[in-house]
C-alpha cells in the first residue's frame, strides 16, 4: 500500500529542484503556495498590495537561498512561511511604505470611537440590552461596542484598548455568549 504524497512532500521536492536552478519548479511552487503566503503576510501588514509585494520579494529570496535548503532540517512550507513572516515584520518595522493617517482621518476615527459610547448611552435604562451590557466588565463592554457598533476589527480594538488581539477575541466571544444568555 503506497502512501499519498502530501503537500509538504511536494513543496519539499519543488524547493530542492529550485535549489538546483529549476525555474519551472519555482513557478509551480509559487502557484501552489502564493495564496497561502499572501494570507499570512496580509494578517501582518494589513494591506493586500503590501502583502503581495512581500510575497514576491520572499520568492525572490527563496530562489537565491534555495541551494541552502535542507529538507532534513525542516519543511519547505515552514521555511517559506518564515521568510514571508520576517519580511512582513521588517516592512512594518521599517515603516517606509506605511501610510500615515491624515488629521481628517484621525478626526473620523475619534468620531467613530465616540459613536460606541453614544449608542450605549442612548439606550433606555429599561432596555434589556442596556441592562445586559451593564453586567459586562467595562473593557469587555467597550470591545463589544467597538466591534458591533463602530465596526472595528479585532486588531483595531486591541490597539484602542492596549491589549493583545487574542484577549479582544476572547472578550468579544465570551461577552456575546453572556449577552445571549442574559437576553434569552
Amino acid at each position: 500500500m503506497s502512501r499519498a504524497i502530501s503537500d509538504d512532500d511536494i513543496c519539499d521536492r519543488l524547493l530542492v529542484s529550485v535549489g538546483r536552478g529549476d525555474r519551472a519548479a519555482l513557478g509551480e511552487l509559487f502557484t501552489r503556495e502564493a495564496g497561502r503566503m499572501i494570507a499570512i503576510a496580509r494578517r501582518i501588514v494589513r494591506r493586500r498590495d503590501l502583502a503581495e509585494e512581500v510575497v514576491q520579494e520572499s520568492f525572490v529570496a527563496a530562489w537565491r537561498a534555495a541551494p541552502r535548503f535542507d529538507p532534513a532540517r525542516g519543511r519547505a512550507r515552514a521555511w517559506l512561511t518564515t521568510i514571508v513572516r520576517n519580511r512582513s515584520l521588517n516592512l512594518l518595522r521599517d515603516g517606509g511604505r506605511i501610510d500615515l493617517a491624515t488629521e481628517d482621518e484621525m478626526s473620523e476615527h475619534r468620531n467613530r470611537d465616540d459613536a460606541s459610547s453614544t449608542a450605549y448611552e442612548r439606550l433606555d435604562d429599561q432596555d434589556a440590552l442596556k441592562q445586559c451590557l451593564e453586567r459586562l466588565e467595562p473593557q469587555r463592554r467597550r470591545s463589544v461596542l467597538l466591534s458591533y457598533v463602530v465596526g472595528y476589527s479585532h486588531g483595531e480594538i486591541a490597539a484602542e484598548l492596549n491589549v493583545p488581539v487574542g484577549t479582544v477575541k476572547a472578550w468579544i466571544r465570551r461577552s456575546v455568549v453572556a449577552l445571549q444568555d442574559c437576553l434569552s
